[in-house]
């Protein structure tokens, strides 16, 4: 817990010692002139079975003071909260390398069943948009909190065919996007990129519009596995998927079999609508302060052991 004005937590703790302070003398002063009671006896059996109404009444009025302290020291904690109307695009790999056989059935299925769950796992609010992109890249439908639409947008999703354009995916999807709020961008991607925008460049952009990038690699990095059709190695360039989410202050992760894909998926699904954020608390110890000092006043005032 922090505290904007601590100095106040002092005071409090001052004002309270001083009560006590003044309550015990008070208590002194009772018991004092109570011996000057003719019946000794009788009274120590009324003050045995007499319940400590004034010693309760003080420690909530104490209780009451510390948490006016506390309240004018303005609490608060940072945690991680929800955000109901964040906006993610998910930027799925159509190039050729998608086809490829060493994440089961293929890399482009497993990706295909992970975005579904990823789609299945946001929370209601939540707008989504897809972005298919091979040598070049291009929005499947608008941002939308609508599942099945988002549903619908991944039925569209190409099959596996041309080059990588890391760099176009990842400026289609910012445009999607809205210019303020809790934003997203998932790039789930196998290969290098050879065609089009520099990556780097582009996420260094979106990143200082405050977007969220997180890069998830999929395949086996140096397994030998070809790019059906072409004779190439199906490879990761793990390094600038590394920077890319690190320009947008998201974090990289690399997955060799669907499994592993889906359940990346469905954490990012809760992590990219969550924040951390400060809450201030001090509407709370104030009501507090409040509740505690009004009923130990009226009880106090009411059985007549105000002290």
């Amino acid at each position: 817990m922090t505290f904007v004005h601590p100095l106040f937590l002092l005071l409090a703790v001052v004002v309270a010692a001083a009560f006590i302070a003044i309550v015990a003398a008070s208590a002194r002063r009772s018991r004092g002139a109570a011996l000057t009671y003719s019946d000794l006896a009788f009274l120590e059996r009324s003050i045995g079975r007499a319940p400590p109404w004034t010693a309760i009444f003080a420690g909530a009025w104490v209780l009451a003071l510390l948490c006016a302290g506390v309240a004018l020291a303005r609490p608060g904690v940072v945690a991680t909260v929800p955000v109901h109307d964040a906006a993610i695009v998910l930027c799925i790999d159509t190039s050729g390398s998608m086809a490829s056989t060493d994440v089961a059935p293929t890399r482009s299925q497993a990706s295909r069943d992970a975005a579904l769950t990823f789609i299945n796992g946001v929370p209601d609010g939540t707008r989504i948009g897809l972005v298919a992109f091979a040598a070049q890249a291009f929005p499947l439908g608008p941002l939308s909190d609508d599942r099945e639409a988002a549903r619908d947008a991944l039925s569209r999703l190409p099959e596996p065919n041309g080059g990588t354009a890391i760099g176009d995916a990842l400026a289609e999807a910012a445009h999607l996007l809205p210019s303020g709020g809790r934003r997203a961008i998932v790039l789930v991607t196998d290969g290098v990129n050879n065609s089009g925008s520099d990556p780097l460049a582009v996420a260094a952009e979106i990143g200082a519009q405050g977007i969220t990038i997180f890069t998830i690699g999929i395949g086996t990095n140096g397994s030998g596995v070809e790019i059906p059709g072409t004779g190439e190695d199906a490879e990761l360039d793990e390094d600038a998927l590394r920077s890319i989410a690190a320009s947008g202050n998201g974090t990289y992760a690399r997955v060799s079999d669907a499994d592993a894909l889906t359940r990346r998926l469905a954490t990012l699904a809760r992590a990219t609508i969550a924040e951390r954020r400060r809450l201030d608390l001090t509407e709370q110890f104030a009501v507090a302060a409040g509740v505690l000092a009004f009923g130990a006043t009226l009880g106090a005032l009411a059985l007549g052991r105000f002290p």
